[in-house]
This record gives structure tokens, C-alpha cells and sequence, in this order.
């Protein structure tokens, strides 16, 4: 498995597509702050996406726009448009008052978002953008991130049976490929994505990720990535935000959740999965890291299931 499909699998986002916007103009939604990821997908019309600090962005047709880290923001079909928060929006609409129903000019949209299990604490989504527009004619965007957005919309606008499931499975992939789209349209956006980008750190990342029980040393990971101590934890650093090791006892303690959260293992088997010979070690990192010990974060994600 590559570094990006990795972390990925580990952070656990899950997709959930919401529903389909059908709005005449004038409108627009205030939305606060969240720690879930937040997409929309212009199928028809026009929308304005702000975040306070951040330059307007104007949609197009084809055009997804992805708040990675779920900062407040508002969307509309104008920025003269006036602005109602999202709960109030969303109260109206179970009550049966179906808002922004005028004669003006109609805006149709998906709304999304990816739910995290964890607030998520990888460098690669703290260096994420506070948005991000993937422009559908730019030269290079990703066709399957077009087909997945159509496949949705269908299932969404013909509400056949089984629609949900295909809709939450295609969702999954729609995070994937807005990232994708993103690491081709920025190219060396600088630090976790440059990571992923360059050659000799990705690969060390993969092996990290791929094996954390092992007792890497800066010399083993500085010999597979081809550069001397020195530079190599100097690139690194500068790269990924952290040293080697710092990244390497950050992977374990997520790793670590991961399998705590299933609830099959030991808390010492645990340790040895992810490089700890010592559960007392183990169990001082993890409640240094986590704020909790192993066994409480344990219980607590079993009384959840």
C-alpha cells in the first residue's frame, strides 16, 4: 500500500453525502466550524464560497470545492445574497418550509461532508489548504473525480433502491480523488504534499507506516532513503513538520487506536504490534500522546459499539 493510501486508512474518514441542493436565487447558508471535512460539487447555476481571511471563490459548472479541515464558511449565488445559519436552514427544511423555492435564477448542488472518527491529527491534513477548488476545466483534473460526481448525483436525483449504500461507498472515493486532483493541481505545494512527492522520504514513509513494530534506527532510515544522517533528518523535518522519530511514534499511537478501537487484542499484544517490547513503555507514550491510558481508550470505544 502507497504512504497516501496508508494514512488514509488510518485517519478513517468515512463519506457521507447529505443530499442534493436545489435552490432558487437569491440564497445563501452560513456554516460554522467543524471538525468534519466539507465538499460541494456545482451541478447547475452559480455559487460563491467564502472563508473569512480567504479570497472568494467563484464556482463553475463542474467545479468542487473541499473545506478539508472544516473552517466556518458560507456558500451563495452572490455575495449581496443574505445569509441564514445552517441549523436554521436545516430546521425550516424538516419542517417542511422548503427555503430559497423563489422564481429566481436555480442553483443545484451537492453537499457533503466526510465524517472523521477522530479529530484528526496527521501533518498531512493540518497542511492541507483551508479550501480547496478543484477548477473541472483545468487541464489534468481527474475524469474519475467528474464520473464519481455524476454517478452520485444520479443516484441522489433518481432515488432508486439501494441508493444510499452506492451513494456512501462512491463518497468514500470522492475524498481520494478531490486529494489526487489537488496534489496534480498544486504540484510542490510544500510541506506533507511535497512529502508525498518526493521519492527517497515517501519511501521511508511506506516503510514506517508499513512495518511500526520494527525498531527503525535514523541510520536504517537514512540508508533506504539514500542521503547521509544529517540530510536526511534535515529534509524530513522540513518536509513532514517532524523528525523521523518524532513521525514514527506519532504513526504507532495512531496505529495503536486503530486496533484498540477493534477491541480483539491485549494491550501488550498491541504494544508489540507497534514497536513497544515493554506495555508499561507502550502504555506512558500512548497516555502521553492520547490522554488516555490504553485500557480506558479501549473501553470506551467498546461501549460505543
Amino acid at each position: 500500500m502507497d504512504a497516501l493510501s496508508e494514512i488514509l486508512e488510518i485517519i478513517k474518514h468515512k463519506g457521507v453525502v447529505y443530499e442534493k441542493i436545489d435552490f432558487s436565487a437569491p440564497w445563501g447558508i452560513a456554516l460554522p466550524d467543524d471538525n468534519n471535512a466539507q465538499f460541494w460539487r456545482l451541478v447547475k447555476g452559480k455559487c460563491i464560497v467564502t472563508i473569512p481571511g480567504e479570497s472568494m471563490i467563484e464556482m463553475k459548472e463542474g467545479d468542487t470545492v473541499l473545506v478539508p479541515n472544516g473552517a466556518a464558511h458560507w456558500i451563495a449565488d452572490s455575495a449581496d445574497s443574505k445569509r441564514i445559519p445552517s441549523s436554521e436552514f436545516l430546521k425550516a427544511r424538516d419542517s417542511g418550509n422548503h427555503l430559497f423555492s423563489g422564481a429566481g435564477e436555480k442553483t443545484i448542488m451537492i453537499g457533503g461532508h466526510f465524517a472523521f472518527e477522530d479529530k484528526p491529527g496527521h501533518p498531512f491534513l493540518k497542511d492541507l489548504p483551508k479550501v480547496i477548488h478543484i477548477n473541472n476545466l483545468e487541464p489534468g483534473v481527474n475524469s474519475w473525480l467528474r464520473m464519481t460526481c455524476d454517478l452520485i448525483f444520479n443516484e441522489l436525483d433518481q432515488e432508486q433502491p439501494g441508493s444510499r449504500k452506492i451513494i456512501n461507498s462512491l463518497a468514500d472515493a470522492i475524498f481520494i480523488h478531490i486529494i489526487r486532483a489537488y496534489l496534480k493541481q498544486s504540484g510542490d505545494g510544500g510541506g506533507f504534499l511535497s512529502a508525498l512527492n518526493d521519492e527517497r522520504i515517501s519511501s521511508v514513509l511506506k516503510m514506517m507506516q508499513y512495518a511500526p513494530e520494527k525498531n527503525w534506527t535514523i541510520e536504517q532510515l537514512s540508508r533506504h532513503a539514500g542521503m547521509s544522517r544529517s540530510s536526511f533528518c534535515i529534509a524530513f523535518k522540513k518536509l513532514v513538520g517532524e523528525t523521523p522519530l518524532e513521525y514514527l511514534t506519532n504513526w504507532r499511537m495512531m496505529k495503536a487506536k486503530e486496533i484498540l478501537a477493534q477491541g480483539n487484542e491485549k494491550i501488550s499484544e498491541v504494544a508489540l504490534k507497534v514497536g513497544y517490547q515493554s506495555e508499561a513503555a507502550f502504555s506512558r507514550i500512548f497516555k502521553l500522546k492520547v490522554n488516555q491510558t490504553p485500557s480506558f481508550f479501549k473501553q470506551e470505544k467498546k461501549s460505543l459499539h
